[in-house]
């Protein structure tokens, strides 16, 4: 499908606010989900005919169910510290793309039909009717929101934006008002197993195929096992590593891990992704069934431990949610942390001398790492606090020499989002994806022009499609792009030590 032309930002060398440009992103919405994607969520075909009031009544469900959001609505002093923090309001312009115009979106219809000034006095509190203008204002800035928290680390009262915006998206898809490429991502895993919609067949293909490349490229029988019993290790990843640049780079990677340490390991066919898009719209429900599989597929096979791949908002779900989703997990060899990251099991062999490297083969790389959201503000790895910013960087410079991080106030709690988070990595929401990297684009082109960095790594599977088809709209190369693991498989050492 063709995009609507539009014009990249120019990167600057240092940041600035933009002028608010009112408007200037309220042309962009997604396409609205069809009958077809959505009922077999259970979810209307399309928008009610009593919308409005069961718009509402949903809403109230959910003060009701969620404290938080509750005090979310009701806490706002619209003290402005987190106007500027956005990463799409800082590439667009657009005021309604500041987290506090963003909230209010939903805060207004909030006083109108939840608080007693607002039912009696609507203008006094700036309260509105949930009409139709105000409803397609929200499925356009609800889905200019990749949910990634960073105006929450700011908020002096915490408000949580991300959780906003999940209920708003929640609200809008129990009234047919739902985005088609999460709905329909969430439909493929149901039916299939997997967001890309990879048949089993498919998939044994692919997986024999990766041996025979390993073999190839290294001389050593690097498996990549498939719904094996017994095997200690469920690994959990994003299906994007199966096949797609740079993603499958860092399969390899874990795959290689596991041969050099002797850990015997599997995916399952049935469990064959560990993305949930049931957090990017908010329904508990969906993310609940999308993790089930994981349970059912470590039961299935006996396996003693669970092991998240490179995927940012897998690993949230999954150090966030599933124990309250899924768990408990008493099933499982209790020696291990239920779930571990990948990073976590690379790291910890490392530092226990099991894995060798020469990091001399990723000398033709200067190195760079972005912080994905998920991980970074809503996760945590090891035992330290601050573990998921010292982990992936402690591992890439024990497989390489030349790493520079980029500016502090761009990287570890206050990292930028790649743009692309938040159920946003579909094209008809390129503009907004361009515009969304800008602050990121503009952190790398320091550290490039200062050091010479030539690769920026990550852990997240998004964050890798997102700046594969964003970087060259800044004029940087697409394969700069790639995963922690991928620098892990250039240099790991295979066989005697």
């Amino acid at each position: 499908m063709a995009t609507a032309a539009f014009e990249t930002p120019k990167l600057k060398s240092y940041p600035v606010i933009p002028l608010v440009q009112a408007g200037a992103m309220s042309h962009l919405k997604p396409f609205i989900a069809p009958g077809p994607i959505q009922k077999p969520l259970n979810f209307p075909e399309q928008l009610v005919d009593d919308w409005q009031a069961k718009a509402i009544a949903k809403m109230g469900e959910l003060l009701g169910k969620y404290r938080s959001l509750q005090v979310y609505m009701d806490a706002c002093v619209h003290c402005g510290a987190c106007s500027d923090k956005c990463h799409y309001f800082l590439g667009t312009g657009d005021p309604k793309n500041m987290p506090v115009a963003r909230q209010d979106l939903m805060r207004k219809v909030y006083r109108r039909y939840f608080t007693v000034a607002g039912k009696y006095f609507p203008k006094l509190v700036g309260a509105v009717d949930l009409t139709r203008e105000v409803l397609d204002e929200w499925f356009s800035y609800y889905h200019q929101c990749s949910e990634c928290r960073r105006c929450s680390v700011f908020c002096p009262y915490g408000i949580d934006t991300a959780e906003v915006t999940m209920a708003a998206r929640e609200i809008m898809d129990s009234i047919g008002m739902g985005q088609k490429y999460a709905n329909e991502i969430i439909g493929k895993v149901h039916r299939i197993g997997n967001n890309l919609g990879i048949p089993g067949p498919a998939l044994i293909n692919t997986l024999e195929g990766l041996e025979e490349d390993t073999k190839d490229d290294t001389g050593f029988d690097i498996k990549f096992p498939l719904d094996v019993k017994g095997a200690e290790v469920l690994l959990i990843t994003p299906s994007a590593d199966f096949f797609s640049e740079p993603h499958v780079e860092s399969l390899i990677g874990y795959a290689k891990v596991f041969h050099a340490a002797g850990i015997s390991w599997t995916l399952s066919s049935h469990a064959s992704e560990a993305g949930n898009f049931g957090m990017f719209i908010g329904n508990y429900e969906q993310m609940r069934n999308i993790s089930m599989r994981v349970r059912e597929a470590a039961l299935e096979l006996g396996v003693k431990r669970i092991v998240v791949g490179e995927c940012g908002h897998a690993w949230r779900v999954a150090y966030s949610f599933w124990n309250t989703l899924i768990g408990p997990f008493d099933f499982l060899d209790q020696r291990y942390p239920v779930p571990q990251h990948i990073c976590e099991v690379t790291d910890d062999l490392i530092q226990r001398g099991a894995l060798t490297f020469d990091k001399e083969a990723n000398d033709n790389r200067i190195i760079t790492f972005h912080d994905s959201c998920n991980v970074a503000r809503a996760s945590r790895m090891g035992s330290m606090p601050g573990g998921q910013f010292v982990i992936p960087r402690r591992i890439i410079t024990s497989v390489a020499n030349n790493f520079h991080d980029m500016a502090p106030e761009t990287i570890h709690e206050s990292t930028f989002c790649c743009g692309g988070g938040g159920g946003l990595l579909t094209d008809d929401l390129m503009e907004l994806r361009v515009k969304g990297a800008l602050p990121r684009m503009e952190a790398l082109k320091h550290v490039v022009d200062d050091h010479g960095v030539n690769f920026m790594a990550t852990i997240c599977a998004i964050c890798k499609a997102q700046f594969t088809k964003v970087l060259p709209y800044y004029g940087f190369n697409m394969s700069m792009v790639g995963g922690v693991h991928q620098l892990v498989s250039k240099a790991i050492r295979l066989g005697d030590k």
